[in-house]
């Protein structure tokens, strides 16, 4: 018993120091020390547990106090959940989606994503968007193309924008960025001639489109001769293109349908609402050299129901949209604003979008102008003059091509071929 004397004797030197109670484990047995009488007892299950903190203790989790921005950042790394008695309970996330969160957040950052999966790159996809990282000015658009340079059309295989004109000025470079879309809806927009994403439309990211709405887009002849251009000469751009609307636009006249028949694969034409003059002649026109013939009712693939955003970016565009919608939201004191106007006698200006309702019952007025192809059926040829003549029809057939190239090279060199398409070609 010379160590519990020793042991009694210090916690008597130092009873000032509220060391707690002392265990000491001898021959596989723990006991405690008593410090009141310094003898040594067994631990037993009555034995109240020694408490490391007091009930009164708290503690606060701090993350970084100068970087408030980090902070916020790392507050989505615990999930926070009630229990059956209503008790606040969070836990941990995955280290699965710790990664996924820290690389949304940096994805601008990223050289490259091509060779990455796609199932993990579409969950990363949608960190990134949950964040809003796409909305941002300078980081969100090359965190976009990031996306669109490995995946293209997952990310966005079709782009409808009809009367978001405030959404194109806004995000014309994210616009820009989608690659192999096969449906574009730009329909009342008021682009003109001269805007930059129908100079985009003619690149190589948009030669798989299929199907192009510009209904009420105020062009002309110019601006047809500028989107065919590649196609007539150069067998490059919209040279995929099956489905083309360009009704509502009354600068539009007979020499500007010219230009469209190098479309050789359109399935479906509008050119309601246009400033043809004989109107006969481009029916016949359109009927003899693109095989199209008119349709006396209108075609289902113009009532703008097919076309809509889908893709990985449906939500991005939505976000863009809410963004533009709550900038020009109006303010509080726009019922004073309207009260002036009732004293100076003026009136509210009218929307645009009155006026593109107003040019469509103009064109139903004027008439249908809608072409479709007819699909050809080969059933009914006998199939005896099929064997026997094959190798005539083959013969004839290249005959017929080889004088259609023949001609249409020569009228490129007389009309396509000028100055002006020159120097328009230099441009791309």
């Amino acid at each position: 018993q010379n160590w519990t004397r020793g042991m009694s004797y210090c916690l008597h030197s130092e009873s000032d120091l509220d060391t707690g109670p002392i265990y000491v484990r001898e021959n596989g047995k723990l006991h405690v020390v008593n410090q009141g009488a310094g003898s040594v007892q067994n631990v037993t299950r009555k034995t109240r547990p020694f408490r490391l903190f007091s009930r009164g203790f708290s503690v606060e989790l701090c993350m970084n106090r100068e970087d408030d921005r980090a902070r916020r950042q790392r507050t989505d790394h615990f999930i926070f959940t009630y229990t059956k008695e209503g008790n606040l309970r969070y836990s941990a996330k995955s280290l699965f989606s710790l990664v996924l969160g820290y690389i949304s957040d940096n994805v601008d950052h990223v050289d490259s994503l091509i060779g990455f999966p796609e199932q993990i790159a579409e969950k990363l996809f949608s960190a990134a968007e949950a964040r809003q990282k796409f909305t941002e000015p300078v980081t969100g658009l090359r965190a976009l193309q990031k996306f669109t340079e490995a995946y293209g059309n997952l990310v966005l295989c079709s782009l409808c924008l009809r009367n978001r004109y405030l959404v194109i000025s806004e995000k014309l470079e994210e616009i820009k960025s989608f690659r192999e879309l096969t449906c574009l809806d730009l329909s009342c927009c008021k682009l003109g001639d001269e805007h930059e994403l129908l100079e985009h439309l003619t690149k190589e990211a948009l030669s798989s489109v299929k199907q192009l709405l510009l209904k009420d887009n105020s062009l002309s002849d110019a601006g047809l001769r500028r989107m065919t251009a590649p196609v007539r000469v150069l067998k490059k751009g919209l040279e995929n293109l099956l489905v083309l609307d360009l009704s509502c636009n009354p600068k539009i006249t007979d020499v500007g349908i010219g230009y469209l028949l190098s479309f050789k694969k359109l399935n479906c034409l509008d050119i309601s609402g246009t400033g043809l003059k004989d109107i006969n002649a481009v029916i016949k026109r359109i009927q003899t050299q693109l095989g199209l013939v008119h349709s006396k009712v209108p075609l289902k693939e113009f009532d703008h129901s097919n076309c809509r955003t889908e893709g990985w970016a449906e939500q991005t565009v939505l976000q863009w949209e809410q963004a533009v919608m709550e900038a020009i939201k109006p303010q509080d004191d726009l019922r004073s604003r309207t009260a002036a106007l009732h004293f100076y006698g003026k009136t509210r200006r009218i929307e645009e979008v009155v006026r593109c309702k107003l040019v469509e019952a103009e064109t139903k007025t004027c008439g249908n102008l809608q072409f479709y192809k007819e699909k050809v059926q080969n059933c009914h040829l006998p199939l005896k003059k099929e064997v026997a003549g094959s190798h005539e029809l083959k013969n004839n057939k290249k005959r017929a091509l080889a004088e259609q190239e023949r001609e249409r090279t020569s009228k490129q060199k007389h009309l396509c071929l000028t100055v002006e398409d020159w120097d328009l070609l230099n441009t791309y």
